[in-house]
């Protein structure tokens, strides 16, 4: 059996939802198709369940993307202040967490039942546990499922990427991307707990569980994120490492600054006393006990002369570490790479050499640092491309 559409948007996410919504309010039969039971279900686990939706503080520097100015238009087009309303024209109650980001009060079901409202509202169909055997392109594109054959002239891709593969994630999106002769930016986990060696597990990975402040850098990057370290049994997390793995390259050490802002000499100085036992109790009072306990076996002091002091101090701001990999997509937020931006029309999404096709979402190679900024790319990407759909942009 065959059945026509004006749009078919493959994945029921944040991305593909938006668009739908958009493309709903201007085309009479939209279609969604997803693998899953039910939609949203990155939504549904994020933000510890509460969905860090937006962050107040969205700007194209927040994201990661071989062409760093692709971006720029679609954030542009649709802001935090627009789905804030939306939020709020639902009557969503939620708040700021910290750094502009927001989150919901109650659960993020909230936000899927929203979305959900606005697909029915606009009249989209949506299709749940569909799984598309093949994708083809002719006048427009041709879609087999089970038992049925679906046909559109716009087709969007919203699979997101591989990201948390318990929930469903797959590489399909790059694989319509390679049939459709797309260039890929190399997919890589991102937003990711990194791993140690085995020489740094037998080391730390007793602390599991210590967190303290820290200023996370890479050399090559230029990127510093300073927020909260996690030991873990296999390595280190927190928001700190998690922003920082998105530009580590797999090869290069990773710096930690363990005292940021703190001068530890001059502190010392001040108290009239430099020695082992204030070296140590000053320590105490910066890092967690446990932890200052173990830095302090693997970095003795050699005397009190103020030569030693200065380079112990030295060695705590810049902690040089190499880790042996990431946690991989099981445990990594997001999907760095993907897409090729060249690819793409950065004001509709739709791929410059196959018209109808577009690519929205976690699939694109644009990626956010933690806080909500990924959610955002997802609304202002599927709101450009579902506008599209309308032929006035």
């Amino acid at each position: 059996m065959n059945q026509e559409y004006d749009v078919i948007i493959l994945g029921a996410g944040a991305a593909g939802l938006m668009c739908a919504i958009e493309a709903g309010k201007r085309r009479p039969r939209v279609l969604v198709l997803e693998r899953a039971d039910r939609i949203g279900k990155k939504i549904l686990i994020s933000g510890g369940g509460r969905c860090n939706f937006t962050n107040l503080d969205t700007s194209p520097e927040n994201f990661l993307s071989a062409n760093r100015h692709f971006a720029k238009s679609a954030l542009a087009r649709y802001t935090p202040a627009d789905f804030v309303r939306l939020v709020e024209k639902h009557g969503i109650p939620y708040h700021e967490k910290k750094l502009g980001q927001l989150f919901c009060d109650r659960t993020a079901g909230d936000i899927t039942s929203m979305l959900e409202q606005e697909c029915r509202d606009a009249r989209v169909e949506i299709q749940l546990n569909v799984k598309i055997h093949d994708v083809q392109k002719n006048d427009g594109f041709t879609i087999r499922a089970e038992n049925v054959i679906l046909a559109a002239p716009c087709l969007v891709i919203a699979t997101g990427g591989l990201s948390i593969a318990k929930i469903g994630a797959t590489s399909f999106g790059y694989d319509l991307a390679r049939q459709f002769g797309l260039r890929i930016q190399p997919p890589r986990p991102a937003l990711v707990p990194l791993v140690f060696s085995d020489r740094d597990r037998k080391r730390w990975s007793d602390l599991a569980g210590v967190s303290t402040e820290v200023v996370a850098s890479t050399p090559k990057s230029k990127q510093a994120f300073r927020e909260n370290m996690l030991f873990t049994h296999h390595g280190i997390s927190g928001p700190a490492i998690l922003q920082i793995s998105s530009y580590w390259d797999g090869q290069e050490p990773l710096h930690l600054d363990l005292a940021p802002d703190r001068n530890f000499f001059a502190e010392l100085g001040n108290r009239g006393h430099r020695d082992q036992s204030s070296w140590k109790l000053l320590l105490r009072e910066v890092l967690p006990r446990r932890f200052a306990d173990r830095w302090l076996e693997m970095h003795p002091l050699i005397s009190i002369s103020d030569h030693a002091f200065r380079n112990a101090e030295k060695q705590l701001h810049a902690w040089a570490l190499h880790p042996a990999a990431t946690e991989g997509y099981g445990k990594a937020e997001v999907t760095a790479g993907g897409v090729d931006t060249a690819e793409l029309s950065a004001r509709t999404m739709e791929v410059q050499k196959v018209p109808g096709l577009f690519f929205i979402g976690e699939v694109v190679d644009v990626t956010g640092q933690l806080g909500g900024f990924n959610f955002q790319w997802a609304w202002a990407s599927g709101f450009c491309a579902g506008q599209a759909m309308g032929g006035n942009v």
